[in-house]
């Protein structure tokens, strides 16, 4: 300070992020006046970026307290008011318990929460060659009311979140999944803690090179990448996809050297004219992911039973075979078959006669052949 006194500044994240102090009215009011900014200006989705740290208090963790669940019931009283339609979207990459309870009673806080756990589970998924435990956590998904949905995504400009997997997979096979990961070029953010001991909680690397090996051909990189963002697209919710995903973006080794930072190999910054070109040209990995999954977009915005209240069901047909189901209030249902695994798989499903829409194949009898991540969506 100019009279030489010291004054303390929390920085949850990093020195370059000065948290704001709450407890002050005249921040909490200058915040309120940001959103009515935000909602004058026409603004119909509003996300609370790391909103469980909003309030401080000593002697506690600094998440999650009451106080915070406090400030997002008056930010959603006053959209509801001001703005009737507005959506809420927190942000709080948190074990999934402590997530969803930023949905508060279903009426009073988060339209939508960060569906955390998805990304880590669908990768887990594909790297294990099993739907298992991808499959167990959203049998048990459920929500508040018929006002709220699921914010639903793979990748985002942080990396993938490990504590969001905490709870439901062993901590061993977290510790696996990172070790696999980072044999094929991935970074890891580590947190320490209190023993000494340092725990991973972030993975920091493209979607596109998580899924893959490094000898991957571009074949088998883009159907491994095609069959997760299939999973995304079929989840109950509003899926939300990365501009590098839908790119086709690598690791950005180059980005991480040049700033100093792991998230940056995410992140990379493009000219339209390059990108423009490996787009256009039918040779690229970039062209592929871009027109399958561009096709794949369009073939849920076409089918009402993908909207986000229609209902959900989801099963394992064998270990590395998994079943979802979308039908909507008219009685029209669409069945999603998802091979996870590199090998050909023979499955048996009765009853289940229709067109996949992306192969464009008439399903006729029982017995169904998957190609290695093959996906299929039957109507």
């Amino acid at each position: 300070m100019d009279d030489n006194s010291t004054r303390h500044l929390w920085t949850t994240f990093s020195d370059d992020q000065i948290d704001l102090n709450y407890r002050s009215p005249d921040v909490l009011l200058a915040m309120v006046d940001v959103l009515l900014c935000y909602l004058e200006k026409g603004a119909e989705y509003v996300r609370l970026d790391a909103v469980g740290f909003m309030w401080k208090e000593p002697g506690t963790s600094c998440i999650h307290l009451e106080k915070t669940h406090l400030i997002i019931k008056l930010l959603r009283s006053i959209i509801d008011d001001i703005a009737p339609g507005t959506v809420i979207i927190t942000e709080t990459n948190v074990p999934h318990k402590d997530n969803i309870a930023y949905f508060g009673e279903g009426d009073d806080e988060a339209h939508m929460v960060y569906q955390f756990s998805l990304p880590p589970l669908v990768l887990h998924a594909v790297q294990k060659q099993n739907v298992e435990a991808l499959c167990q956590w959203a049998q048990s998904l459920s929500l508040p009311s018929g006002k709220t949905t699921w914010f639903n995504f793979l990748a985002s400009h942080d990396g993938i979140g490990l504590n969001p997997l905490r709870g439901l997979l062993p901590e061993s096979e977290i510790l696996a999944l990172v070790e696999a990961l980072q044999q094929e070029g991935a970074l890891v953010n580590w947190k320490n803690n209190p023993d000494g001991t340092r725990s991973p909680y972030e993975i920091n690397v493209t979607y596109m090179d998580a899924l893959s090996r490094r000898e991957s051909s571009d074949e088998e990189r883009c159907a491994r990448f095609i069959l997760a963002h299939a999973i995304l697209l079929s989840f109950p919710g509003v899926p939300a996809i990365y501009i590098q995903s839908i790119l086709g973006s690598r690791n950005d080794y180059a980005g991480v050297e040049k700033l100093g930072y792991n998230r940056a190999i995410n992140r990379k910054k493009y000219h339209s004219e390059e990108i423009t070109r490996e787009l256009n040209d039918e040779a690229t990995l970039r062209h592929a992911v871009y027109h399958e999954l561009s096709r794949l977009i369009t073939l849920r915005r076409s089918h009402n039973e993908f909207h986000p209240d229609n209902n959900f069901t989801i099963d394992t047909v064998n270990s590395s075979v998994m079943r979802i189901q979308r039908s909507n209030a008219e009685g029209n249902c669409l069945t999603g078959l998802f091979n996870v695994s590199k090998n050909i798989q023979h499955v048996n499903i009765t009853g289940l006669h229709g067109r996949d829409l992306i192969s464009e194949v008439d399903i006729l009898g029982n017995k169904i052949t998957l190609r290695p991540w093959q996906v299929m969506w039957i109507k």
